[in-house]
């Protein structure tokens, strides 16, 4: 088992200076004390969780095994905030980082320099403050209704997205004394969560008014910036604009990966990337980011299939030819796509076993997937390693094969796996 250990600050005031905390890569169940429900502002955070790098088994005892570089996603991270400068530039890890690993990468990026993050819901802000104290935390999806104690507790700055929310939260810093952040946002054509338009001028008011308002960025987010001849783009940049020239003083924020990759009219104040840090290309030239994951599976058996003999659940593939087929442990039980099986009349995806790369044929099943070595030239043993990420496949040509997203690739990478978090 390997582990790390590091100096993280305390966050109670008392004479204890600093705490172990400990980074396991096979880490035991994480424990959180339930926290107070109605913090002071004077008042401490809770003790941090036990840090828990994501979910990973021996490699002994694993089907296949899923390396992730976090050198490659700060590499990436540079990249994009040089683009976006002078803009800051800010990283999204919700969703475990995108499947890659909170704790792990959020420590890598915050060593590089970053301070801002963006998570989706108030349990991962959770985890990344017991990772990164002194962090700048966001949470994408605002409040639930009677949990402004729970941003308090960590001290997270929840992304308000409607009236209601803002009274919520205004109240409770009121009658707590809580003097935390927050952002405003605004839709400016996702039709997803957002305040309207025609609120910003009474809201800007409102916030000229009161000079401890506590709101430290107002944001709004593309729905098209992946499409960057779409003609919403350019609207959604004008009237988020308009807004923000409302608010004065406030950090603005509307890019997210693709957006970065419009023109410098997109970056504002602070840009948020997300799927391009993870290695997917945020734009529709060659893709300027650096690989992060590589994802290799155990081959358990290699077998003569006849000429007319099909192969998996349905009997959908069948061999033209004398084939070697080759049984590897990994399935859709691991997030590996349905789809990627190649069926008769209709190729699949591919797998490298040996450097070349070989079809995957017949159904992906929930543990096994079959693959065509007939063309290798090179023997292959029991336990080999045959790649499904890396050596020349990425995450966004896999997403094609199962005619879907990189982000759904990545974020659907299971739990059956040895991970690895490499410099």
């Amino acid at each position: 088992m390997l582990f790390t250990k590091r100096k993280v600050k305390s966050q109670r005031p008392d004479p204890v200076a600093t705490s172990d905390v400990v980074v396991a890569m096979e880490p035991p169940p994480s424990t959180v004390a339930e926290p107070p429900r109605q913090p002071r502002a004077a008042e401490a955070l809770p003790p941090a969780p036990q840090i828990q790098s994501g979910p990973t088994i021996p490699l002994e005892e694993a089907g296949a095994t899923l390396t992730i570089d976090c050198g490659a996603v700060v590499a990436n991270w540079r990249t994009l905030g040089r683009r976006a400068a002078p803009a800051d530039c800010a990283a999204v890890v919700k969703a475990d980082a995108y499947g890659c690993g909170l704790e792990p990468l959020a420590t890598a990026l915050a060593a590089a320099g970053c301070e801002t993050f963006f998570v989706a819901h108030v349990a991962e802000a959770r985890r990344l403050r017991a990772t990164l104290p002194n962090a700048v935390i966001y949470v994408l999806n605002g409040m639930v209704p009677g949990t402004a104690h729970l941003f308090a507790e960590i001290n997270a700055r929840p992304v308000i997205g409607n009236l209601g929310e803002l009274a919520e939260w205004d109240a409770f810093r009121t009658v707590q004394g809580w003097s935390g952040g927050a952002a405003l946002h605004f839709d400016t054509g996702m039709n997803r969560l957002g305040l309207g338009p025609e609120e910003a001028p009474g809201l800007a008011a409102r916030m000229a008014a009161m000079p401890n308002h506590g709101i430290t960025l107002v944001m709004s987010h593309f729905a098209c910036a992946d499409e960057p001849d779409h003609p919403l783009n350019q609207k959604q940049i004008s009237d988020f604009r308009d807004i923000r020239v409302m608010f004065r003083g406030i950090p603005a924020s509307l890019a997210n990966s693709s957006g970065i990759f419009l023109d410098a009219a997109a970056h504002f104040d602070l840009v948020r990337p997300g799927i391009a840090l993870y290695g997917s290309n945020p734009t529709t030239r060659d893709n300027p980011m650096r690989p992060v994951v590589e994802l290799k599976a155990r081959l358990l058996q290699a077998r003569l299939v006849p000429s007319g003999i099909s192969v998996g659940y349905g009997a959908t593939w069948t061999a033209r030819r004398t084939s070697r087929i080759a049984i590897v442990s990994i399935g859709y039980a691991d997030g590996y796509s349905r789809p990627i099986g190649g069926a008769d009349g209709r190729p699949g995806g591919e797998a490298v076993v040996h450097g070349t790369r070989c079809p995957i044929v017949g159904r992906v099943s929930m543990d096994l997937i079959a693959v065509d070595i007939t063309g290798l030239r090179k023997d292959v043993q029991r336990g080999d390693w045959i790649t499904l990420l890396g050596d020349g496949i990425g995450v966004d040509e896999m997403a094609g094969w199962a005619r879907t997203i990189s982000y759904d690739v990545l974020t659907r990478l299971g739990r059956r796996f040895h991970r690895v978090w490499k410099t």
